[in-house]
């Protein structure tokens, strides 16, 4: 990738890749504008290339025991960063954690951080960062109030075909499937755009859109609208690509409603991981049937879901096509696997309804 934003990243995920703790240091695996990245490190998969692990394809990024290995991974390329991309319950780093992110300030690293823990206001760290010319950046720091923006109804004056990318759980794979939507259609000719609404989104280097966990409840929907409204006043984008967060039913991450009234949006997109029976990380909570979370969001937007796309997390690769065919069947709407199949399928399903 040629155009980083920001420098060469080492993605801390010790103990995490390849599980749903890890979903941002997957993400940052497999596409990301803002880093090159170097390596990951995670000792318990340590020897391993990190797409293999993820997506069964090589990737060239070795995933390494240690901080010191990952130093040297990148040849002409030194790390910059230490990116944390560990996405824990609850968004808070364990001393084990804490004392890694020393050591990167110390061998003069920036770190990022997309978590609830605040490593700048940890005296110990900000000396170190201090010391050594580098800085910490919290991504989900709350802003400043007088820069937050309350719904006005702006979302009117868009014009692109907004597309909601929206699922049955958390980190079921509705940023990944939003990313390569986005590609999908720009390679189509289709002048699109991301939104971003997570933290992750915003460390791959989305241009538009906001980080929810950082907000307090009165601004999320102006948030929202305010960063379509941007991504239309600055780019003038023909198809927006709109990244969900959590899910209606989630007892822990409820999320979704908020980008429905706020965006918009002409169709919906649902991620489902149909391997999965309960909600991630709450065993005792059963996931609510994908029909009716279906009809839940239709009844609530008044748009349709014009596919569902799904995580073949458990699955056998080669039962795939033949669970996507018996959903098509019981659903009576049209199926895919992007992260296996590409999504120029999906893209000619969107471009129907994009036809007045």
């Amino acid at each position: 990738m040629s155009d980083i934003l920001d420098g060469n990243a080492v993605i801390y995920c010790e103990g995490a890749f390849g599980t749903t703790d890890g979903k941002t240091a997957h993400g940052l695996v497999r596409f990301t504008k803002r880093y090159r990245v170097i390596a990951v490190i995670d000792s318990h998969c340590a020897g391993r290339d990190a797409g293999q692990i993820l997506d069964g394809k090589n990737n060239g990024i070795p995933v390494l025991a240690t901080l010191d290995e990952a130093m040297d991974a990148g040849g002409k390329h030194r790390p910059t960063h230490f990116v944390i991309g560990l996405a824990p319950a609850g968004g808070q780093l364990n001393s084990a954690a804490g004392k890694n992110v020393k050591n990167a300030l110390s061998k003069g690293l920036n770190v990022d951080c997309g978590l609830h823990h605040f490593l700048s206001e940890d005296p110990e760290m900000v000396l170190l960062a201090r010391e050594n010319g580098v800085s910490i950046r919290d991504i989900r720091k709350p802003p400043p109030r007088d820069q937050l923006h309350f719904f006005s109804g702006k979302i009117s004056e868009v014009k692109s075909f907004r597309v909601a990318v929206l699922g049955t759980d958390s980190a079921v794979g509705k940023r990944t499937t939003s990313w390569i939507l986005t590609e999908e259609f720009q390679k189509a000719g289709v002048k699109a755009e991301m939104i971003g609404t997570g933290q992750t989104a915003w460390l791959q280097g989305a241009q538009f859109g906001v980080i929810l966990d950082s907000l307090i409840n009165d601004f999320v929907s102006g948030e929202i609208e305010h960063a379509v409204w941007s991504a239309w006043d600055k780019q003038k984008p023909q198809v927006m690509i709109i990244e969900g967060q959590g899910s209606l039913m989630n007892p822990a991450y409820p999320g979704g409603f908020e980008i429905l009234a706020a965006t918009k949006p002409h169709v919906i997109v649902f991620q489902h991981a149909p391997a999965r029976k309960h909600y991630d990380g709450f065993p005792g909570f059963s996931i609510h049937p994908l029909a009716q979370q279906i009809q839940v969001l239709e009844l609530l937007s008044e748009r349709p879901v014009a596919a569902v796309t799904i995580n073949h997390e458990a699955l056998d690769k080669n039962h795939i096509p033949m669970v996507c065919s018996v959903m098509e069947t019981t659903l009576g709407v049209p199926v895919f696997d992007v992260l296996v199949d590409g999504a120029s399928d999906l893209v000619q399903t969107l471009q129907r309804y994009m036809t007045p």
